[in-house]
């Protein structure tokens, strides 16, 4: 939000310097950006030409004699056709910087003569486009005068950074009165005298919403025999410090009331339009041209203003073009209307516009002012182009804003730690506009309409403590505890912080996505239900809330092979969605691998390629990190088949008894194929809310190093079981034989050839005994074998093969 220091000073009364100003903006949350304090124009004074002869070797330059009010007179090359003797223009030395050429000019020599200066045009000082010739002053000012002074151009022009809870301060009017309130100056008398016009308008409005009303209040006035023209040179000024290009005086006026009032209006050339308006619902695929010069494609969520023509403008966004005021306006419709924040900011995110009117409607603008803004903006007509105005039309009505809160005093004691006494409170309540009755320590404050964003205590206390001033907050050294700390991270903060290291030890990179994602990629994963899309969403891509990591960390493999990183291992650890209920938010851990980014290393090497990654990559990783957050990977069980996002035949489910912890595998190839991501990929999807806490041990002390100093006993087993046996019951079952010998069990073989009988397979184990007292005998062993044998028979059918 820019503003100039005199624009301020219109509704300001204040003797306080251009620092103070900047400095108390800042105290009291109007965060100052930038000032520019015109120092460009200090060095350009105002000058005369006494004597203007030919060039001795150029037909179109003349040497001038000029006097600068230095005493000397300074000799100029100069090449304006309207240099001539008496001339009084605009001069600047040596040394001056001159923005519309970017040239720090030097002593030089043109064509042989010495120039120590430059006599400079409009254009060369950014005050127009006019480069025709060199600024012919008519006004007697005497030389060495400033120019900047002459032409007022010495005007500061202050920009502040506002967040988007306070639109009351998009316009100049209130950040004066915030100022006023912090003591600096006193807040002028803002009230705008009402019109009562001249005949009832012509042209009626009518609200047609199918739906909910995107217009609460609609205000309207013809305003007949208007001349229209450049504006006045003072707001032209104004317009162009804060980065606005002056067009005419009908549309000037409509951009100084937006940042003088933060009330946006818009101006409708009469003649161009035929009957009445009706604000409504656009239609699908109807077309709009802006006054930008393009054309826009419109759908059933936005709203429009229009006649019997078509749409005329693109509700509290954009006017249209073949409606618009140009000099030959004679009547003007001014409209004052009031639009639903979220449909303007829907509307301009998908159209991809913005302008100073969405800024302000999409924070909310004062509802009370609607009219009000009318009349303003009438007078300015009237005043600057002529004209006689006709009554309001007003369709709709203005919405109940009104809020009172119960304000106990303390509450700013409490939550800033500023002791300020009850009728200081009032006080700084009334000067910001608030309404405050009360005595003692209740109050009850009224809120007033340009502040939306006043809700509760919070906010009242808010309000009090930046006008009373941040740097008055009392310093207050923390308390040292004399007891040993607790733990302050909950279970799932520390599971959070744990898998992070563990997958990236394991050589994943952490990525963090988007929590919205597109609506197909959600459905791809079982997601994409109505209450999971956003009613406004940032873009298309981004539309619904995700059910699963795997969508934005596929998006981002794919984004790093498009740039050449063809081998990606990426995790990331965050919130997935089930749906719009508390407990339907989980914490999730997921990776993905692709290509040859396996644990052992990545892409080609002389010594020959490394594998390609597969699901046991991702059983790896995701038993790896149930493991590291306390949950023993040997008691969980691994069943065949996942999700339908994964390959059928190549993914597992992890699970113990009826908890089910996540889900790894390769990727269904189509589901790479609708997702355009170039495989071989595999993931792996662990949900860290579903894994129990570990128990609390008695002692945090480690217990014993265990070192065995007799050899292990290693003996193979081959079973017959039918084809539908799982190896890891075989596994299981061989390692309950005998727990206090048995130290691992593993498989090294699968066999279903000819030699087998017809629905039966082999399966091959290594067992591993560990002795701990003495050396087997072998009997002992024998006996071990036996049970083992006995428990694969019982649990999983198996028969010892011949």
């Amino acid at each position: 939000m820019k503003f100039t220091l005199s624009w301020l000073k219109d509704h300001l009364e204040t003797d306080a310097d251009l620092a103070t100003i900047v400095d108390t903006l800042t105290r009291i949350g109007l965060e100052v950006e930038d000032v520019d304090d015109r120092a460009l124009y200090a060095p350009f004074v105002i000058a005369k030409v006494v004597s203007a002869k030919q060039h001795p070797d150029a037909d179109r330059l003349r040497v001038l004699d000029v006097d600068t009010g230095s005493g000397d007179l300074v000799q100029v090359v100069c090449g304006a056709p309207n240099a001539r003797e008496g001339l009084t223009g605009v001069f600047a030395p040596p040394g001056a910087y001159v923005p519309g050429i970017d040239v720090t000019l030097q002593v030089g020599k043109i064509r042989g003569v010495e120039s120590r200066g430059m006599m400079l045009s409009e254009r060369e000082l950014e005050l127009s486009d006019e480069h025709d010739g060199i600024i012919d002053l008519t006004t007697e000012v005497a030389a060495g005068t400033s120019y900047a002074t002459f032409a007022e151009l010495d005007d500061p022009v202050i920009d502040i950074g506002l967040t988007p809870n306070r639109p009351d301060c998009t316009g100049v009017y209130g950040i004066a009165r915030d100022l006023a309130a912090a003591g600096v100056g006193k807040l002028k008398d803002g009230t705008v005298p009402v019109i009562a016009g001249d005949g009832a308008c012509p042209v009626s409005v009518t609200l047609d919403f199918k739906g909910e009303s995107l217009c609460p209040t609609f205000a309207l006035r013809l305003v007949r025999g208007v001349k229209n023209g450049p504006s006045p040179l003072w707001m032209q000024k104004r317009l162009k410090a804060i980065g606005l290009r002056p067009i005419n005086t009908l549309v000037d006026i409509t951009n100084y009331v937006t940042f003088d009032r933060g009330r946006p209006l818009h101006v409708f050339d009469a003649a161009k339009v035929k009957g009445n308006l009706t604000v409504r619902e656009a239609k699908d695929g109807e077309r709009f041209l802006g006054l930008d010069g393009k054309e826009y494609t419109l759908d059933t969520s936005m709203s429009v203003i229009a006649d019997e023509n078509g749409v005329e403008s693109l509700s509290g966004i954009m006017g249209g073009e073949e409606s618009g005021c140009d000099e030959t306006t004679t009547d003007v419709l001014i409209e004052s209307a009031l639009w639903m924040p979220d449909n303007i900011a829907s509307t301009g995110r998908k159209l991809g516009i913005v302008t100073d009117a969405r800024y302000r409607f999409e924070r909310g603008v004062d509802p009370a002012f609607n009219e009000q803004g009318l009349d303003l903006a009438t007078q300015l007509v009237v005043d600057l182009c002529g004209g006689t105005p006709t009554e309001k039309t007003v369709a709709g009505a203005i919405p109940d804003v009104d809020k009172i809160i119960d304000f106990p005093v303390a509450e700013v004691k409490r939550l800033s730690g500023l002791d300020v006494p009850s009728h200081e409170v009032k006080a700084i309540m009334k000067l910001l506009g608030f309404w405050a009755a009360g005595s003692g320590e209740e109050l009850k404050v009224a809120v007033p309409s340009w502040r939306p964003d006043v809700e509760g205590k919070a906010d009242l206390v808010e309000e009090v403590m930046r006008i009373e001033g941040v740097d008055r907050v009392p310093v207050t050294p923390s308390i040292g505890r004399q007891t040993v700390i607790q733990p302050v991270l909950t279970d799932i903060q520390k599971k959070t912080r744990r898998a992070k290291r563990v997958l990236a030890a394991r050589g994943l990179m952490e990525a963090v996505t988007w929590s919205f994602v597109r609506q197909d990629d959600a459905e791809h994963f079982g997601g994409g239900s109505a209450v999971l899309q956003l009613a406004n969403p940032i873009s298309t891509d981004m539309s619904t809330m995700r059910p699963s990591l795997l969508p934005g960390l596929l998006r981002n493999v794919q984004a790093n092979v498009d740039r050449g990183t063809r081998d990606v291992a990426l995790f990331e650890v965050g919130q997935v969605f089930a749906g719009d209920a508390p407990e339907d938010q989980t914490i999730a851990a997921c990776g993905v691998r692709r290509g040859t980014a396996v644990m052992a290393g990545q892409g080609r090497h002389w010594v020959g390629d490394f594998p390609v990654v597969s699901a046991f990559n991702a059983k790896a990783d995701a038993l790896s990190l149930l493991d590291d957050l306390g949950l023993d990977a040997s008691t969980v069980q691994i069943e065949a088949g996942g999700p339908d996002w994964y390959h059928p035949g190549q993914c597992g489910t992890l699970r113990r008894g009826k908890d089910v912890f996540g889900h790894f595998g390769a990727l269904h190839p189509r589901l790479l194929k609708a997702m355009d991501v170039e495989g071989p990929a595999v993931a792996f999807e662990i949900t860290l809310d579903a894994i129990p806490a570990p128990r609390k041990k008695a002692t945090r002390t480690k217990p014993p190093l265990t070192l065995h100093d007799l050899m292990p006993v290693r003996r193979d087993f081959a079973f017959v079981v039918d084809v539908d046996t799982t190896a890891d019951k075989v596994l299981r079952a061989a390692k309950g034989a005998d727990k206090a010998l048995i130290s691992d069990v593993s498989l090294f073989d699968v066999y279903a050839g000819e030699r087998m009988e017809t629905g039966k397979k082999s399966l091959a184990i290594e067992v591993t005994l560990q002795p701990r007292e003495r050396t087997m005998t072998d009997e002992e062993i024998d006996a071990v074998s036996a049970k083992i044998v006995g428990a694969v028979e019982k649990a999983a059918g198996g028969v010892l093969r011949a």
